[in-house]
């Protein structure tokens, strides 16, 4: 799954990468967490013949899917991410996956790795970043949901995939990234049918991310400094002492 994540990027290279316009400036953040509001990018189609301006733009959605057809948002489940396998049936999110897939930036996420439940150890965090850096945008998917009085809100949850090799270790669900070259293919929701697009709901590369543990300081919301990134020393316990050899000899092995 993907429950945190961090964006660090300026607006200027945010633009370039993505290719928007009219970005206002945004801190780094580095502890995104579900309910918050996201920076989302959408397609809206080709623009006037003869207008030179980019037919994407970003807009902030809250992190967590309501679909248009929930009456109370308060007792529906809060949906930060949605299964890339399954997600063009369920009905949370099927027409999402039509008329609304969005990129997610991002500069990296955070996964926990947790041990066994007879174990004593504590589950250990990490930052899941592009081993070449930059920045990475994630599947996605947007609804907006109108309350009986009228007012909307912009929601937003990111596709996740089965991990790769390089992340199964830590967890079994990794999001879905799509490349730049597959930007356009991804939010054109005119021409592209979801079982169009469904070769990009794949696991990246297993090279393509590397991951280095961090304290348990992001496990806390309120904590949103640089640090988070800070690499951490994995305490384990020491191996158990081997049985020396019958004959006495010290091993070497």
């Amino acid at each position: 799954m993907c429950g945190r994540y961090a964006l660090t990027i300026s607006p200027e290279e945010l633009e370039e990468i993505l290719g928007i316009m009219g970005l206002d400036d945004f801190p780094a953040r580095y502890n995104i967490a579900p309910t918050q509001p996201i920076l989302v990018v959408v397609s809206d189609g080709p623009g006037e013949k003869g207008r030179n301006l980019p037919d994407r733009r970003a807009l902030l959605v809250r992190w967590g899917f309501t679909p248009g057809w929930v009456k109370d948002p308060k007792s529906f489940p809060l949906l930060i991410n949605a299964r890339s396998e399954t997600a063009i049936g369920k009905a949370s999110f099927r027409a999402a996956m039509r008329h609304r897939r969005v990129l997610v930036p991002a500069s990296g996420f955070y996964e926990w790795h947790r041990p066994t439940k007879n174990s004593q150890e504590k589950a250990q965090p990490y930052w899941i970043r592009p081993r070449h850096g930059g920045v990475v945008a994630f599947a996605g998917l947007m609804e907006t949901w109108s309350s009986a009085d009228g007012s909307e809100v912009d929601t937003g949850a990111i596709l996740t995939t089965a991990a790769n090799a390089a992340i199964s270790p830590i967890h079994d669900r990794m999001p879905v990234v799509i490349r730049p070259e597959d930007f356009s293919r991804w939010l054109d929701c005119k021409t592209q049918e979801p079982r169009e697009v469904a070769d990009l709901m794949q696991p990246v590369e297993d090279d393509f991310f590397e991951a280095i543990p961090v304290s348990d300081k992001v496990n806390k919301v309120a904590n949103m400094g640089a640090d988070l990134l800070d690499r951490a020393i994995i305490e384990r316990p020491p191996p158990a002492d081997k049985p020396k050899p019958d004959d006495g000899q010290l091993s070497l092995f």
